[in-house]
């Protein structure tokens, strides 16, 4: 069996039990403590609106994986990707196109500029260090801000694709007044989930997807196989480019299209510590338990700690992985001989 299946599988059947010890040990905590409040659907309302946050931090943390996987560096470049595909289209749609339109016109513009990132930046840069790669995708972010606020302003912008933000209840016979979910939520968790399993598909069974994976173990090794390192470049930067759009429409419809959009890579640079630079079910994973992780905590710690826990607890437990197991969760562990 494919050892990230088996983990992944693993992983699905621990879970409602580490769930129900967080729980038991949230209860406990109120009981104690007669300033905390506690009740399972409570419990449960938190735990599902920060699963579904978690989805969100995934969408970021999947064009990081795509970059990681073709050329082994971390593509700080991401987060700015992510805003100026959301202005880009936040742009067509005030020009008058609707918004399925202006969402076609702003793949391709993606797709463009990832074409011209690969021709500009990294083919000349093919074979160095990745120190080098990585410092270039500085520069790449620092002008894709700037670039975007120059064509489509500052301003924070609305971005309305009709999905509806209403609140639903459900299990109303199952907990005391139901459980209350946003419905945005949960178009955005399915829409991740849709774009998690074509991501899989296309990485473990197609031509393009083998090169890939070859390219990111040894570039030299694939080049002499005749694997084109520049368009397998080319292509994944294209589809990173996608991502990003997918995930700027999700967080800009959410929060609105403002500069903070390119600041969410902070957030999914945990979240790829936890399930490994190399794994897409690992990003999405990793996203779970951060966004899980941090509602919970700062719903039912918060009061002991005074409250911001949001702030700190994804990059504290970002430590603990990196002191304990480096690789992530569904991460390859590199071995190394001399």
């Amino acid at each position: 069996m494919n050892p990230t299946a088996l983990r992944f599988g693993i992983w699905l059947l621990i879970t409602p039990l580490l769930i129900a010890a967080l729980g038991l040990g949230f209860k406990g905590l109120a009981a104690v403590d007669s300033s905390l409040f506690f009740a399972w659907g409570y419990f449960i309302e938190v735990l599902i609106a920060g699963l579904l946050q978690g989805v969100m931090y995934s969408l970021v943390a999947l064009g990081f994986v795509l970059i990681f996987k073709a050329s082994g560096i971390f593509n700080f470049a991401q987060g700015s990707m992510v805003l100026f595909a959301a202005l880009t289209m936040v742009g067509f749609i005030e020009m008058g196109l609707h918004w399925t339109l202006a969402f076609v016109v702003t793949a391709a513009v993606m797709v463009l500029l990832a074409l011209a990132i690969e021709r500009v930046v990294l083919r000349p840069l093919v074979n160095q260090p990745h120190i080098i790669l990585f410092m270039a995708t500085i520069g790449i972010f620092y002008f894709l801000d700037g670039f975007g606020q120059t064509l489509w302003g500052s301003d924070v912008k609305v971005l309305d694709i009709g999905i509806s933000k209403a609140p639903i209840i459900v299990a109303e016979g199952v907990f005391e007044n139901g459980l209350l979910i946003n419905s945005f939520d949960l178009v955005a968790a399915l829409v991740g989930a849709v774009l998690v399993a074509g991501l899989a598909v296309f990485f473990q069974y197609t031509r393009v997807g083998r090169a890939l994976r070859a390219v990111a173990d040894d570039h030299q090794a694939a080049l002499s196989v005749g694997i084109p390192l520049k368009t397998i470049w080319a292509i994944v930067w294209s589809v990173a480019g996608i991502v990003a759009l997918v995930a700027g429409i999700m967080w800009g419809s959410k929060a609105g299209v403002q500069f903070s959009l390119a600041l969410i890579a902070l957030k999914a640079l945990p979240v790829l510590i936890l399930g490994g630079f190399t794994s897409i079910p690992g990003a999405i994973v990793g996203g779970l338990i951060i966004g899980a992780g941090e509602q919970l905590a700062e719903v039912f710690l918060g009061p002991i700690f005074g409250g911001a826990i949001q702030d700190w607890f994804a990059y504290m437990l970002a430590l603990v992985f990196l002191l304990f197991r480096p690789q992530g969760l569904f991460g390859e562990k590199i071995i190394e001989r001399i």
